[in-house]
């Protein structure tokens, strides 16, 4: 679908007021406005599409730098891509293959499963898939043993480790994600027991039980995702949390 395309939709005035907030307000109000214009039908499809297309220049750029998450492109990615209309798939398709993150990686692992489970909000499978891809990223003892050591997480490359917190960040609303459990962590001070009150990890003296414990939506508390193999001891998510991914 070119622009052309979607200018030619007719797109009623109630619409129109939506499209201008979408490019105008605050973040918190376009996450919002999104889910209105899902509900508008294919005028509200056009704009979404349309406003996606506006944004491509800077979407690409970021393939080459490190730029804030964009939250706001990806949740309209997201709404798109669960609709699943014909027009919109072949406009996906066309323009946005992979979303609206770039999956970089310095090893060539395949991180578009993993963008697709998170656009379909399918967190369990997701924070699964994520410890997988650690694994392979810390070497083929990690894939069998299906964990990691602490002693293999400063290895991790940063550019894939920031690959996996985009992703997370932004197909949560920047509510999970690797470097969201930090701000939480240094927000308490380092305080582990605070912390894993505050991410929902644990309630008083008893740790949330996986994986029905755990909270597979975004009701949960913030940096509730992704999990990491805690219960092995703090040493896992302190290397993780303390990795040069986060200062770079």
């Amino acid at each position: 679908m070119t622009n052309s395309d979607t200018a030619s939709v007719n797109i009623p005035a109630s619409v129109a007021t939506l499209q201008y907030k979408l490019r105008s307000e605050p973040e918190k109000v376009q996450l919002q406005i999104i889910d209105e214009l899902i509900a508008e039908g294919d005028a509200g499809l056009a704009v979404l599409m349309e406003f996606l297309r506006e944004r491509q220049p800077d979407l690409e750029q970021e393939r080459s730098s490190k730029t804030p998450v964009k939250v706001v492109e990806a949740k309209v990615y997201q709404a798109l891509f669960n609709t699943h209309a014909s027009q919109v798939v072949d406009f996906l398709q066309q323009h946005f293959p992979t979303g609206t993150v770039p999956l970089r990686s310095q090893h060539n692992l395949d991180y578009l499963p993993l963008q697709q489970l998170l656009a379909k909000q399918e967190f369990e499978a997701a924070d699964k898939l994520t410890i997988q891809k650690l694994c392979e990223l810390a070497g083929s003892a990690a894939v069998q043993r299906k964990w990691i050591y602490f002693t293999e997480i400063e290895s991790l490359s940063s550019i894939d480790l920031q690959t996996i917190n985009a992703l997370w960040l932004a197909h949560s609303g920047g509510r999970f994600g690797f470097s969201v459990q930090r701000e939480s962590w240094l927000g308490v001070g380092k305080n582990w027991d605070k912390l894993w009150s505050k991410i929902g990890w644990k309630s008083g003296n008893n740790w949330t039980r996986y994986p029905n414990g755990f909270t597979w939506s975004l009701d949960a508390p913030r940096g509730h995702l992704p999990l990491s193999n805690q219960l092995r001891g703090v040493r896992v998510i302190a290397a993780l949390l303390e990795h040069p991914a986060w200062f770079e």
